[in-house]
């Protein structure tokens, strides 16, 4: 399974960075939102995937019993969710600001606009 898990996080990153390296501003924020994903999956992979137990303190006990499920990779992948999303919505709203100026989504049409 965990090789499964590597061809499809290896196939992301590649579908990712092949959208970053286009001219469309479009496919530039959809890249990056597919690279998030990508090392979204990476985190949870390596962190090795538990669904026996939650990471939760029996009443009689002391300290956690294995096995049970590691809560800080959730919470970093938690984290990057929500800073995905604000850097998606930033580039949209920069995105739909520089077409209203422009009129094109090519990225060298805004280059010529610098001068």
């Amino acid at each position: 399974m965990i090789l499964l898990w590597t061809f499809v996080i290896g196939v992301l990153f590649a579908t990712g960075l092949y959208m970053v390296l286009r001219r469309s501003i479009v496919k530039i924020i959809i890249g990056i939102g597919v690279l998030g994903h990508a090392a979204n999956l990476l985190i949870f992979t390596a962190a090795g995937l538990t669904r026996e137990v939650p990471p939760l303190i029996a009443p009689d006990a002391t300290v956690l019993t294995p096995p049970y499920a590691d809560p800080v990779p959730e919470a970093l992948v938690l984290t990057a969710i929500v800073i995905g999303f604000g850097i998606t919505a930033f580039a949209l709203v920069l995105f739909k600001r520089a077409y209203q100026d422009v009129g094109a989504d090519d990225v060298d049409q805004l280059r010529a606009t610098d001068a």
